[in-house]
């Protein structure tokens, strides 16, 4: 009974530790400098604890199977965590072949900053439709979109905001 015990205890704790390593791993890309350090903080702590675990009983092979296991479930859990939280901005590039005005409109009526910029393509000219979003309002914004013109091309990439206003952003 004790082999599993210890074996669950590791489990846990690396579930925690990778948990926090991921979202730490966010907030250091993001440029968070007090969150970042307290969450590497426990993160190597609860580390400690885990490998002491591991290493007090080498001989127990359900130690190194709770300790891969843990692993593996912690980066789902940190994931899923980081989804919920959705801290941090998108920019994101719309393309509407018949449906540009009606798409920025519909956006600006939902308190989302838009521009729109003149492009040109292999079919010729078209317009681009750029804004800087909170992550949090994603589906939010896919959706409008969806609803105007199902096929417009949508490109979708992770932003630091510098400086700046983003409209909406106290929405």
């Amino acid at each position: 009974m004790e082999l599993v015990f210890s074996a669950l205890l590791i489990f846990f704790l690396r579930i925690g530790d990778v948990s926090i390593g991921t979202l730490r791993t966010l907030f250091t890309v993001q440029g968070k400098k007090k969150l970042a350090p307290v969450l590497g903080l426990f993160e190597s702590l609860i580390w400690v604890i885990a490998i002491r675990q591991i290493f007090s009983q080498l001989d127990n092979p359900w130690n190194i199977a709770g300790y891969g296991a843990g692993f593996a479930t912690g980066t789902l859990i940190g994931i899923l965590i980081e989804e919920k939280l959705a801290i941090g901005f998108h920019q994101i590039y719309v393309i509407s072949r018949h449906h540009t005005d009606g798409i920025a409109d519909a956006l600006r009526k939902n308190l989302f900053g838009v521009t729109i910029i003149p492009g040109e393509g292999g079919t010729g000219g078209m317009a681009i439709i750029t804004s800087m979003i909170k992550r949090s309002r994603l589906k939010e914004f896919q959706k409008i979109i969806d609803g105007i013109d199902a096929t417009a091309f949508i490109s979708i990439q992770n932003a630091m905001l510098y400086r700046g206003f983003t409209h909406g952003a106290r929405k």
